[in-house]
């Protein structure tokens, strides 16, 4: 009775939701004892680089009919480009025996959320691509998580980062922002092989490859695309066909070892998931990969924005210790959340090479009475700036000396507004005019403007959500 009561105490006062049936398949005496599946924060791979030109005498018409035989909604064609990356992958055995084993945790989470937005269940594939499915994968440019989003998509998207949480590395969140993209790339472009190359290179470049080849065919089109998305896409098709044709390549599934069985709760509290994993009794290592998005251990709950923690199916003996710490009041952190900057690596040079450009070199006579602090405090730089810019050794100023100051030139702040203006010119799409605006995107700006379809007349004035 008193086990009962816990576990209503726990429902009751944090929100409860069983996760088990969509997270099944492996039996839990088939995984390892420790659960140490943490992922390296290490950079993404690019997409392996193959011949432009493969000769078609290369090719094994098997795979076309297996192709065609896995093949629901999303087309997926046989071609010498596709033959390339079959081989690359089916030589690659560790690798896809882990994703298979992965597969067995994160494909009824991706399942889930495509399946709401009405998405291709073939579309979960992509994460293969992107991240062999680590939620900590960061690329050169900044794209981070399983779907590897950019900072301005993610935001766009409705993904939070801050100091204590990035969800592009939530792999439920990410996959329901992931969904939501593909919904508007299709909307707009029609096809679904355009639409994950889009995913790849941004719809604006796939607009514009079809205006270049006057076709809606992504093989039509493909020489006009980035490198990498020509590529993209035989490689998104060859890993549907690996996954779905291992044993035919003596890839064997490797068990994985997170908790398959799952339990979530909703926390209006601060919570350690440290002293959580203390309570289940398993490695911190563990719950720390149920719960990929959390910066600092520490998940951030509050009663205006409740917080999700995954942790392995509960058993009875549980209860009592997990009550203790969903709450306890006595985390010592600081609680203040700071959104976070742009990460995105294109961003961060655009910035620098801004800095540099607003820099401009000052120079003030000191007057009698005049300290560092006070010179340094007046062009709000910092002390140690000022005596290693004029070589002083000391803090002694000289009435009628000359101090090199480098003070960067500063634009007052305006008063924030809920919309700018954009005027629509001759050969805009809405998938350019959301990729010129931070946050902006189709779905927004139909909305914010009444549209009914796509088209746009040159002259429009369509507001644009500043996000």
């Amino acid at each position: 009775m008193i086990k009962k009561l816990l576990f209503a105490s726990i429902c009751a006062c944090l929100g409860y939701v069983s996760s088990s049936s969509a997270q099944q398949t492996l039996k839990l005496d088939s995984l390892p004892k420790i659960h140490n599946n943490i992922f390296i924060n290490t950079d993404t791979v690019a997409v392996p680089v193959v011949s432009e030109n493969p000769l078609t005498m290369g090719q094994n018409f098997i795979y076309k009919l297996r192709l065609d035989s896995i093949a629901k909604t999303v087309p997926l064609p046989y071609n010498e480009y596709v033959q390339q990356y079959i081989d690359i992958y089916a030589k690659r055995k560790d690798m896809f025996g882990k994703m298979i084993g992965l597969s067995s945790y994160y494909f009824p989470i991706f399942d889930k959320a495509l399946k709401d937005y009405n998405i291709p269940q073939e579309i979960k594939y992509l994460t293969i691509v992107e991240s062999q499915m680590n939620p900590h994968a960061i690329s050169r440019v900044g794209a981070t998580g399983i779907w590897q989003f950019m900072f301005g998509t993610g935001k766009a998207y409705g993904l939070k980062m801050d100091n204590f949480v990035d969800e592009r590395k939530d792999p439920i969140q990410a996959s329901y922002a992931a969904a939501a993209y593909f919904r508007d790339a299709f909307e707009e472009l029609g096809d679904w092989l355009l639409a994950i190359a889009a995913y790849n290179c941004g719809k604006g470049n796939v607009n514009r490859a079809i205006d270049k080849a006057g076709s809606r065919d992504f093989w039509v089109i493909r020489q006009f695309l980035p490198k990498e998305t020509r590529n993209y896409v035989p490689a998104f098709i060859a890993a549907v066909y690996v996954m779905n044709y291992s044993h035919k390549h003596q890839i064997t599934a490797q068990a994985s070892s997170m908790f398959l069985k799952t339990d979530t709760v909703q926390t209006t509290r601060f919570v350690s998931l440290a002293t959580l994993a203390k309570a289940l009794n398993i490695e911190e290592q563990a719950i720390l990969a149920l719960n990929p998005s959390y910066k600092k251990k520490i998940v951030n709950g509050t009663d205006e924005d409740p917080k999700r923690i995954v942790m392995p199916k509960l058993r009875d003996i549980d209860y009592a210790g997990i009550y203790d710490v969903l709450n306890n009041h006595d985390i010592d952190v600081d609680m203040k959340v700071v959104a976070a900057s742009t990460d995105d690596v294109r961003d961060l040079s655009k910035q620098k090479n801004k800095v540099i450009a607003t820099s401009a070199v000052v120079y003030h006579k000191v007057t009698s009475g005049q300290s560092l602090t006070m010179v340094a405090d007046k062009y709000g730089v910092e002390v140690q700036d000022l005596r290693v810019w004029n070589g002083l050794k000391s803090k002694t100023l000289v009435p009628g000396q000359r101090l090199k100051i480098y003070a960067k030139n500063r634009t007052p702040l305006k008063a924030p507004s809920s919309f700018l203006s954009y005027k629509v010119k001759t050969g805009d799409t809405l998938s350019e005019i959301a990729e010129k605006f931070d946050g902006a995107t189709v779905q927004s700006i139909r909305r914010d403007n009444r549209l009914s379809k796509a088209g746009l007349q040159v002259g429009m004035i369509l507001k644009i959500s500043k996000g």
